[in-house]
């Protein structure tokens, strides 16, 4: 068999271990994917699906972009690696410039990573530093949020808050974290756009400051559309009113944006979006279309000013970093992203598509199966009423969907859509077409 037929349709599918997969049932009946261009995918079976999550956020510019594929190739042709502790190379410093010019405020120092779970890691680690820099050492809670993800690192499952992952591995999470409630209350069904009540919610982490001693916390993480657990918008208000108490107590604030970031609310960033600065913000996924790993953390001058001049001339002001942190390929790629933005006008083009797209998602609310919906920019979550056990009716609306030719994320009983931002409204119209189909079929059973 020669190697291309292999990597389509393996002989053996037991040894790889697949992430967040139920592996039993997955190698009973495969769902491989073999080819990917613009907003189409292709399986095993020779049949084409439309992309309706751009992967896993990661794709708003669709596969196979020629721009993105002759950078990295170029890249590789002229340096494939570079060490990035004590030298570097040009390509990671225009980067860092150029993202620095898409984000809020004075978020200008810009720390890369490989992933979204690298930087919320870096970023707790930025937060504590920052603290023990200004002498206040003390600092060293973390508050997250209910029903959050932050990733698969101890310090992002610490902080995160979906049920499974934080029982799976409690024995061996960090200490000094705390939780404020989720945002999702029983009123909100059916909301596009953002919530009217739940504002008073952001109290909670004024309840816990005085109840922990605000001396003793270092950063508050919040994701401003949490998104893996299924869209949940924040109700007005609310982010600003995070800011406000993080300001009154001295608490960094940190928008987790791996999946908000670059165009997905219509701005560059949710920060923008929702009108409200963090002190820091996380991002990867679309900062390289997700064709090479990368993550990068935003950070405020005063806070890389502060462990700057806390340290003496020649020493690490920081004590942290990864091998693959700007990697060459990797800031090909986030270059030839950059680029693409700019010349496709791609905030604004997502920013125009979200009302055709959100009214599409919404028409999906006279299906007897859908529980509720919620959508903010070009995002969206379909929840699919409880059947049986949680997750179970999600997993099986997803599988009848993707028979159905539409391929997207499903976590718990929720259906995450998410389109790319090159879409057409004959795409939407192709997303929200075959969703009513599986959704129907999956009824049927």
């Amino acid at each position: 068999m020669s190697s291309e037929n292999r990597t389509s349709i393996p002989n053996s599918l037991q040894e790889h271990w697949m992430p967040f997969t139920s592996n039993k049932d997955f190698k009973e009946n495969p769902r491989l994917i073999t080819e990917a261009k613009g907003v189409y995918l292709k399986n095993h079976h020779g049949k084409t699906q439309i992309d309706a999550s751009s992967g896993l956020f990661c794709n708003p510019l669709g596969h196979g972009r020629k721009e993105i594929i002759n950078a990295i190739t170029k890249q590789l042709e002229k340096l494939d690696y570079a060490q990035p502790f004590q030298q570097g190379f040009g390509g990671s410093f225009e980067l860092a410039t150029r993202i620095s010019k898409h984000t809020p405020g004075n978020l200008n120092r810009v720390f890369f990573s490989t992933g979204g779970s690298d930087a919320v890691e870096t970023a707790i680690k930025i937060s504590i530093a920052y603290h023990k820099a200004k002498g206040q050492g003390e600092r060293f809670r973390i508050v997250g949020r209910e029903r959050a993800y932050h990733g698969m690192h101890i310090g992002g499952t610490s902080v995160g808050g979906m049920i499974n992952n934080v029982k799976t591995f409690a024995s061996i999470l960090m200490p000094g974290v705390v939780h404020m409630r989720h945002t999702h209350l029983p009123e909100h069904k059916f909301v596009k756009g953002q919530p009217e009540t739940g504002l008073e919610l952001a109290n909670d982490l004024e309840r816990i400051a005085s109840n922990f001693g605000s001396e003793n916390i270092a950063a508050c993480i919040v994701e401003p559309i949490a998104g893996s657990t299924g869209t949940l918008v924040p109700p007005k208000g609310y982010l600003k009113r995070l800011r406000e108490i993080c300001d009154k107590h001295g608490i960094l604030l940190i928008f987790d944006e791996v999946i908000t970031g670059w165009g997905r609310t219509g701005s560059p960033f949710a920060a923008q979006e929702f009108g409200v600065i963090p002190d820091m913000i996380t991002m990867a996924k679309a900062t390289t279309n997700g064709i090479v790993p990368m993550g990068a953390v935003a950070v405020k001058e005063e806070i890389y000013d502060s462990i700057m001049d806390a340290s003496p001339k020649g020493a690490v002001e920081l004590f942290h970093g990864y091998t693959y942190s700007g990697l060459p390929i990797a800031v090909a790629a986030g270059l030839a992203v950059q680029d693409i933005f700019e010349k496709e006008n791609l905030f604004k083009k997502a920013k125009e598509m979200s009302p055709y797209f959100l009214d599409g998602l919404f028409s999906l609310k006279d299906l007897g199966a859908v529980g509720n919906i919620r959508g903010y920019g070009m995002m969206g979550g379909i929840d699919i009423k409880l059947k049986e056990k949680p997750g179970k009716a999600g997993y099986e609306c997803f599988k009848a969907c993707y028979d159905a030719g539409v391929n997207f994320k499903a976590t718990g009983d929720c259906l995450i859509i998410a389109p790319q931002f090159i879409c057409e409204k004959k795409h939407i119209d192709e997303i929200i077409e075959k969703l009513r189909t599986g959704i129907s079929n999956y009824m049927k059973k």
